[in-house]
């Protein structure tokens, strides 16, 4: 959670005289929490190092802890805005672009070469700013806050800020080899090239840690002006000509970007947060983005687009009073206190003049965090006040009860514990290489967006579900078989005892584009033998007993007395396992699994490195919630 510290008196000069004790209480009815009350002075006595603290300042500051999705909140402009709007001293403000005359609208030409390496960049330009030293210090304090949240660190969003006055536009944003790139970096003696700049910021105590962003690139991102003067080398560094000054007026704002949508959120922040200090108050001027002809277009650009930003417009959404009311069980709101309650956490809204129970809201540029109605219910649970809430317990009797699925997955374990087979429990998020080059299969991007013929289809090579931004190389995805975590558990105990039979029932995730979320959670139940040589009897027979314990018998044994539904095996074509001897399982036509002997590949130093003959089955249990 990120920590905000601002000053006392700066806070009182907003919005008046307050105390530790009044602002805590005012914090924690906003939502958020005091944290400290300190000095300058008194966290550098904590380092114990007095000599310091000797020259350091007594103001008291207050370090509030604020929600991480609240990006609005991260500066003292945002907190003092918002705490108004809840006070209800002030409403809130209306974001909105200028008419760039007299002078032309700011133009910012992306080329190709762009797309290579962080394809987009958004842009703003704020006119008339009058800084003091607390105003710039919050300025250059929320692009750092931006940097470590929101932007990963700059990975997603690097922001420039640049003074507009040093520089002639109209600007372009393209990629360079670094021996081409020729600039004198922000607080540098020297003019270098982008070799030499990643030498001497090598040392850097700040930062070297974005260097590896774009080290290894052939090609590294750079905005120049229509003199060909360097104003920023994103993610790393901005250049010294264009740095921003007590002096400075007019700023130039750009974000360059691998995320287009977190570009416009971070963008729309900082216009809106300092966009108070502007001439005209709350006033952006436009920046349009071409693309060039030869883009490679994608989702968010195409070839020669041109596109205006900052987009302050709000976004509309709706939503029904009765069911906000019902969630905090207050029903004996009007329209207008919903309304007005939710006006106090800044999300301006009205009732439908025909519907009175349907919620009209615009959602501003500062509430990002505002995804569903959920949202919605929890700021009016703010406004209404936590300790105001009651609790309600329902006349209707909700006993706690095991869910059908999870108490089918405890019979299979018992069933295969008692078939001699040990259960080991894995991994759910692995590598990409564990999950598809080891098992020798593909992942089928193409089918990504495409529903399954069958809900209950066995389909361990759809395209899987990634992790944006892994902190580890070994947790990329979240699998979609069961049967590369049982081979790693495999590999790692190849050394005990033969032969090793071992389970796992658990959840793996496959894409369903019908949902909300675009996947879902499927349980299996998995298996594998590994002998010095080839047993596949073990691995059929336990496949066989658990499918009786299931209800099920082979379709050949059928006979007209028993009154079990049956199975089949027809021939399967898994890379996985070896052509030939493997068989798919198959129930009413659907195949909810696969059995056999998995390929030399796989349980080789190629795969897995088991170095064992293995044979295995995987089946899904979701399709018994029906039939049985």
């Amino acid at each position: 959670m990120p920590t905000v510290s601002i000053f006392k008196d700066t806070l009182e000069e907003a919005i008046g005289e307050v105390t530790e004790e009044s602002f805590g209480d005012l914090c924690f009815e906003f939502g958020l929490e005091l944290d400290d009350v300190t000095s300058e002075k008194e966290m550098v006595m904590k380092e114990k190092n007095a000599q310091a603290a000797e020259g350091c300042s007594e103001r008291v500051i207050f370090k509030i802890d604020v929600p991480a999705n609240r990006y609005d909140l991260l500066c003292l402009e945002g907190l003092v805005r918002s705490l108004k709007i809840f006070k209800g001293n002030m409403s809130c403000p209306n974001y909105k672009l200028s008419t760039p005359t007299p002078q032309p609208q700011m133009r910012m030409t992306v080329a190709a070469s762009a797309a290579k390496i962080r394809p987009f960049v958004v842009g703003a330009v704020l006119r008339g700013v009058t800084f003091n030293v607390d105003r710039y210090d919050s300025f250059i304090e929320l692009q750092d806050k931006l940097h470590q949240n929101i932007c990963r660190n700059r990975t997603l969003v690097a922001i420039g800020t640049h003074d507009l006055s040093t520089l002639k536009p109209p600007f372009t944003y393209e990629a360079l080899p670094p021996k081409d790139i020729w600039f004198k970096p922000l607080n540098q003696e020297e003019e270098m090239d982008g070799n030499r700049m990643m030498e001497v910021l090598s040392t850097h105590q700040q930062l070297k840690a974005y260097l590896p962003i774009i080290r290894d690139s052939p090609v590294y991102p750079v905005i120049h002006d229509s003199n060909r003067v360097v104003l920023s080398l994103p993610p790393i560094i901005n250049g010294d000509h264009s740095k921003i000054r007590m002096e400075t007026r007019d700023v130039f704002i750009e974000c360059t970007a691998t995320d287009h949508t977190k570009a416009n959120i971070v963008l729309n922040t900082v216009v809106a947060m300092f966009g108070e200090y502007c001439t005209k108050p709350f006033m952006a001027e436009p920046v349009e983005v071409v693309y060039a002809d030869d883009y490679p277009g994608n989702v968010f650009a195409k070839p020669g687009e041109k596109k205006i930003y900052p987009q302050l417009e709000t976004r509309r959404m709706t939503s029904s009073i009765a069911r906000l009311k019902s969630h905090l069980s207050l029903k004996h709101l009007t329209e207008a206190d919903v309304c007005g309650l939710l006006r106090r956490m800044g999300v301006p809204c009205e009732t439908d003049k025909k519907q009175k129970d349907l919620l009209h809201v615009d959602v501003p540029i500062t509430r990002s965090d505002i995804m569903h109605e959920c949202d919605l219910v929890e700021d009016l649970a703010i406004a209404y006040g936590y300790n105001n809430l009651h609790l309600e317990v329902p006349m209707t009797f909700a006993g706690a009860g095991e869910q059908p699925v999870n108490h089918l997955a405890d019979l299979v374990r018992q069933e295969m514990a008692c078939a001699g087979f040990v259960e080991c429990v894995n991994w759910a998020i692995l590598s990409r290489n564990e999950n598809f080059t080891k098992m020798r299969r593909e992942e089928k991007f193409e089918e990504l967006w495409r529903p399954v013929a069958n809900p209950h289809e066995y389909c361990p090579s759809l395209g899987a579900v990634t992790l944006g931004n892994s902190s580890q190389a070994g947790f990329e995805l979240v699998r979609t078989s069961l049967l590369p975590g049982i081979l790693k558990t495999l590999e790692s105990n190849k050394a005990q005892q033969l032969p090793v039979r071992l389970f796992e029932v658990g959840d793996c995730v496959i894409q369903e584009p019908t949902r909300e979320v675009g996947c879902k959670n499927v349980r299996r139940v998995a298996a594998l033998h590994a002998n010095t040589k080839s047993q596949f009897a073990v691995i059929h027979g336990a496949l066989d007993q658990l499918m009786y314990s299931l209800g099920f018998e082979p379709e050949h044994e059928k006979t007209t007395a028993s009154k079990r539904k049956t199975f089949t095996l027809v021939p399967g074509e898994d890379p996985a396992f070896f052509p030939g001897m493997q068989a798919n399982v198959v129930v009413d036509g659907i195949v909810i699994g696969i059995m056999g002997e998995l390929h030399p590949a796989v349980v080789s130093s190629e795969g897995f490195n088991a170095n064992l003959p293995t044979s295995a089955f995987e089946i899904n249990l979701e399709p018994f919630m029906e039939w049985m």
